[in-house]
This record gives C-alpha cells, structure tokens and sequence, in this order.
C-alpha cells in the first residue's frame, strides 16, 4: 500500500473517531441541559407512596413547574447524581450558590414533589441507607461513626432524592389526628391513592392470593398471622377497604393507629416535651419567608435545625433574642402509604431550596417481585400524573 493510500485511510479512521467523538459530546450537553432545565428521570425505590406510585415506576420529574435549581455543584460525571460504583460522583472543588429559575407556580398542597432528603446531608458510608441523624440519636455519634463509618458530608444538591405528597404549605398548621391529616383546624381532603393500615381479622384463614393480586396490594408488606387470624397491617386505601370490608371471610376491619407515643428520638422534633406519634402530631406552624416567631427553650426544638443548618444562622443568638425571622419557605411532605413512609414527621421540614420538581408522567412500571413479562405493568406506561 502506498504512502498516500495509507494516509487517506488513516484520515478517514481518524474522521470517524471524530465525528463519534462530536455525536457523543454533543449528546451529553443536550440531555445534561435537559436534566438540568426541563426534566429529569427518577426511579420510585420505596413503597412510601403507594397506591400513587408504585415501586419500580420510572418518572420524568418536571423542572418548569416549580422553576429549575441550578447546579450548585459542577463537577460531576454526566447522568449520575451522587454515586458511580461504590464511589462519589462529584467533586465539591468547585461549588456555587443556591439559585432557581422562575417556575410557573409554587408547591401547592396535595402536589407530589421530588427533593432532596433533608437528613441527607451527611452519610454513613458503610451504611448509606440508614438516616445518620436517627442513628446517632439513639446510639450516640462517636459509636455510631466507629460502627458504620467513616462520615461523607454530601452537598445539598447531591442530597439522595425522595417523592412525598406535599401536606402542609408555608404559614399552615399541621396536626394529624388519628391518622388523618388536618390543616389550619379542617379535615384535609383524602387523596384516592392515600392508605392507612387496618387490622384485617378473617374466619380463620388468608385470603386467596388471587384476591391480594386484584386488590393490587403490596405483598412485601403483607403479614398474615394465625393468631389473630388475619392480617394485622392491611395497607388499603378507601376503595380497597370497602371491597375488604364486603367480603364474606372477613369478620372484622378496623385502623391500625397507633394509640401510644413513639420513642421520642423516633418522631420529630425528638425532645419528650412533645410526646407525639405517626397517627397523633402536631398541631405544629409551618415557617413562612419573612415570618417571625417565637424561640424559647420549649419551641427551640421544633425550629433549631431550620436556624443552624438551612439558614446558617446562630441558635444561641435567636434564643438570647427570643424571636427568630425565616429566611425561606418550609413545607411538610408525608407518603400517601402513611403507616409506611419515612417522611416529615420522622425529620421535620423540607426547605424551599431542597425542592426539585414534580412528578410529571410514568414512562415505564415494573414489580420487581415478579418475573418478566409479568412483572411489567403496562397500564402505568405514559400515565400522566
């Protein structure tokens, strides 16, 4: 092969590594641009929020609605958000401030919203999962880190995502009432995808298992106890419970609530001065942009981490003042599964600056408690939510 040939044909490879090489750029700045700006994916991991959305729904989370948060921190490898193998996917070398596009409207009550877990913040590495705030309140920091460390401090815009149902809006008062939510002293509307528990007591055996599959019931979170017999925590929602209620084996169904205190350092604000439960909290004001209230040693609880650790400001001088004035909008989310879901009422207030977006449309459903083709459920495809 001669000289020129070789260098014609070494030109044309090398034209083709650079034209993939532009594709792929060029692929990587556009859907970057789009997570940033206009939607971005998310996987529903938790049955939290069942019967809305399921786990193993993949969403698109709309950014327009509530405006687009700009990064906050740059350096990160394309399409990950915090984790790539058993590391990090992002350098803090180099961070910016906190700011958000204009949306076309704010959180409003009864909005299923994405945001950053609030007790995200920091992590125990060999434990990632766990909550560290509830971990070191109940063994202590030194023996918590000695056990599950060492401690990774994440960003605030690399927080792990979670999906509840926005309850309370700033400037509300919250209380939950056997269970049932209540805003500013009324009765909150009850959501068809909402479910509490119920104890389930049946003739004297489970329900077939085609029934469970009908009444499209998590079965990972199904206990049938002979016992009883029935089922001690049946999560329904008020559909479900009537057709439960109908049925012939069935002797009896009434609420699971629970009528005593949680361990104090289980439900916020984790002080025995308020002796509160999942089924039994508040009534507790949501802080408002501009609002001013009262800081005393009882209260202090319900807003000191607002003060340190979202507003950066000092506790000693909000105390000493006895008044203390927010500097951004708070919000109160709870998982329509409300006898399962780790929400607001185990770590309190989720700040204006944590939101992401909302949960726009249901692209793909999958059971991860079933075998394929089974386990896709294909009228969840394209739902808009």
């Amino acid at each position: 092969m001669s000289r020129r040939k070789k260098f014609r044909t070494k030109s044309k490879f090398l034209n083709w590594i650079l034209d993939w090489v532009d594709a792929i750029l060029f692929a990587v700045v556009v859907v970057t641009l789009i997570n940033v700006f206009l939607f971005q994916s998310f996987k529903i991991p938790s049955s939290s929020m069942e019967s809305s959305l399921y786990t193993g729904d993949h969403l698109f989370v709309s950014k327009l609605t509530y405006g687009a948060r700009l990064p906050m921190t740059p350096l990160t490898i394309p399409f990950t958000h915090n984790v790539i193998g058993k590391g990090e996917s992002y350098s803090t070398a180099w961070q910016w401030k906190y700011r958000r596009l204009p949306g076309l409207r704010k959180v409003r009550k009864g909005d299923c919203v994405v945001f950053g877990f609030p007790n995200g913040d920091t992590v125990l590495t060999k434990a990632p999962v766990e909550d560290y705030h509830t971990v070191v309140r109940f063994m202590g920091r030194e023996a918590a880190v000695q056990a599950f460390g060492p401690v990774l401090v994440r960003p605030m815009d690399k927080k792990d995502h979670y999906v509840k149902r926005c309850v309370a809006t700033p400037g509300d008062t919250l209380e939950v009432r056997e269970g049932l939510v209540w805003v500013n002293g009324q009765p909150q509307e009850v959501w068809p995808g909402v479910q509490l528990s119920y104890s389930v007591v049946t003739n004297g055996g489970p329900f077939n298992p085609k029934v469970l599959d009908q009444l499209e019931l998590n079965l990972g979170e199904l206990h049938y106890s002979p016992t009883l017999p029935g089922y001690p925590e049946m999560p329904l929602t008020t559909a479900m419970l009537e057709k439960v209620k109908s049925m012939k084996n069935v002797v009896s169904v009434e609420p699971a609530l629970q009528t005593e205190p949680f361990d104090y350092r289980e439900i916020f604000p984790f002080t025995p001065d308020y002796s509160w439960s999942r089924d039994s909290f508040g009534p507790l004001w949501i802080p408002r942009e501009g609002a001013t209230v009262e800081i005393t040693p009882h209260t202090l609880p319900l807003y000191e981490r607002i003060i340190r650790d979202y507003e950066h400001s000092s506790v000693s001088d909000a105390l000493a003042a006895g008044s203390y004035t927010f500097k951004q909008d708070y919000y109160f989310m709870m998982g329509d599964n409300r006898h399962n879901s780790l929400d607001s009422r185990y770590w309190g207030f989720v700040p204006e600056d944590h939101i992401v977006g909302r949960p726009a449309v249901i692209w793909l459903s999958t059971d991860t408690g079933r075998q394929f083709p089974k386990n896709i459920r294909w009228r969840r495809f394209f739902k808009f939510l």
